[in-house]
């Protein structure tokens, strides 16, 4: 299996961004899996810290609304 990807014309970036996950690991799919499997957990962490501190502020009044 080549690690060379050509996307075609009605791409809307997706096959390449696909094509550039599997270069960069080499054309193994299981690392390209492995890898994107981490990265989400990473991503999901993420959010939930994240909304730990949205409720924080929310709850102290640290959350100011736009009056206009």
């Amino acid at each position: 299996m080549s690690s060379v990807f050509q996307p075609n014309e009605q791409d809307d970036g997706l096959e390449a961004a696909v094509g550039q996950a599997i270069a960069v690991c080499d054309g193994d799919q299981r690392a390209t899996v492995r890898a994107l499997i981490v990265a989400n957990n990473l991503l999901e962490s993420e959010i939930a810290e994240l909304k730990k501190a949205v409720s924080h502020a929310y709850t102290r009044g640290r959350f100011r609304t736009y009056t206009g």
